[in-house]
């Protein structure tokens, strides 16, 4: 149930945000969570391997088990999954589909990435740098 935080303004309603410290919130949302985050993995075209580096070293054989049972991640993976999610979005805000799907694993100039692709980056860094990512698209979409 959505609950409005007492800064918001006349008219605007905001989604509370789930709290993945309780463990029927990541009961709730680990199934939809993966199905979505397997969903983009394959709009990028990512190896299995390369789902699990995103999600903090996942072994392929637990990625299976998730996606095919109803396993309850951890706060962590479904904090990953809501960057990634947020992430897709953005791109898709700011790009056509065929570009923005290629993005994430295309070489980047951004001084943040350095000439590597984002998902080298957000693997390398975490979540600190999937939220750095979602805060340049952000950005470039004329928030913050």
């Amino acid at each position: 149930m959505a609950t409005m935080p007492a800064f918001a303004a006349a008219g605007y309603q905001f989604e509370a945000t789930p709290d993945f410290s309780k463990l029927e919130t990541r009961e709730r949302l680990s199934q939809s969570a993966m199905d979505g985050l397997f969903a983009i993995a394959d709009k990028w075209q990512l190896p299995v391997e390369k789902v699990g580096d995103l999600l903090g070293g996942i072994p392929r054989s637990t990625l299976y088990k998730l996606k095919t049972a109803s396993g309850t991640l951890k706060q962590d993976e479904l904090t990953r999954i809501s960057y990634v999610v947020g992430i897709y979005k953005a791109l898709h805000i700011l790009l056509p589909a065929e570009h923005a799907d290629r993005w994430m694993t295309q070489s980047n100039d951004n001084f943040l990435f350095g000439g590597q692709a984002p998902l080298d980056y957000a693997i390398r860094n975490g979540i600190p740098g999937l939220q750095q990512i979602r805060s340049l698209l952000d950005a470039a979409r004329g928030g913050l």
